[in-house]
């Protein structure tokens, strides 16, 4: 017996009970045979996470953007599910990386085709040239977390722990416009909500914006990031719609403040849910 589809969803092109199953307010982050490449870039994301995000609020041929492309998770999300991806990025090799893994997945035709676009350069002056988006999902930097010292994230380790010491990671770009370049947490949001006032004036009305990010460290001070970017996409105009925990419980566990002091380690992801 197949499904059914209400005629009255407007949203996306989900039966009840798949509907009924994205509204939890957590999810379990899922891999995918095309994640490999991703991680040539110091914050990737899973295409199958960004996949479930985009069936629930987009139908096929909607128009998807992603501010922060970084690596082309989001265009490949898009392609997959005939929706029309609209990458930016600040840094040029991140979008040769993109198109590495789309021409590895899809047929060479593809880049003929106007099935999506890769913009280089500024969000800031770019999203307003933007026009019609149906939806908006990225994950920006994380402040300057990346340029901090002994900042990696990946390393061998055994029974999912850290063994010796991190690894740094190579960061977004020396560019000043640069999210991640902000000397401080304060100018980060500044220039973040800059960034996603633009966005909402691109966005159609009543359509939805999820903001994916981690609470994290500035100066060694945990920051509830999550409450700040509600907060000022708030004073932007757009309505919060609610966060979806997304759970990574294959991330090794590092011993931060042992044995003196309780540090968390975060193992998911905020998925913040916005509506214009």
């Amino acid at each position: 017996m197949t499904e059914r589809f209400d005629k009255r969803n407007t949203l996306n092109d989900l039966s009840g009970k798949e509907w009924l199953k994205n509204t939890k307010s957590f999810w379990l982050s899922e891999k995918s045979i095309h994640d490999k490449d991703a991680f040539d870039h110091p914050a990737p994301f899973l295409i199958k996470d960004i996949m479930k995000l985009i069936s629930l609020f987009t139908k096929k041929h909607m128009r998807v953007l992603d501010p922060f492309c970084g690596s082309g998770t989001t265009l490949i999300a898009s392609l997959l599910l005939e929706r029309y991806g609209i990458g930016i990025d600040i840094n040029e090799d991140f979008k040769d990386l993109s198109y590495k893994r789309i021409e590895k997945i899809f047929e060479p035709s593809l880049f003929e085709k106007n099935k999506f676009e890769y913009h280089i350069g500024d969000s800031n002056e770019i999203i307003s040239k933007i026009q019609n988006v149906d939806y908006i999902v990225t994950s920006p930097p994380y402040h300057n977390i990346l340029k901090n010292k002994g900042n990696g994230t990946r390393t061998i380790k055994k029974n999912g722990y850290r063994n010796g010491a991190r690894i740094g990671v190579e960061y977004y770009s020396e560019l000043p416009e640069d999210l991640g370049n902000q000397k401080t947490y304060n100018d980060f949001l500044k220039l973040l909500k800059e960034i996603m006032e633009k966005a909402y004036n691109v966005l159609k009305y009543k359509k939805y914006c999820s903001v994916i990010i981690s609470d994290f460290t500035v100066e060694k001070k945990e920051i509830c990031v999550h409450g700040d970017i509600v907060k000022i996409m708030e004073e932007i105009g757009f309505e919060f719609c609610g966060t979806t925990i997304l759970l990574q419980d294959n991330k090794p566990l590092y011993p931060f403040g042992y044995p003196y002091a309780y540090k968390i380690n975060h193992m998911h992801q905020n998925i913040i849910n916005f509506r214009k």
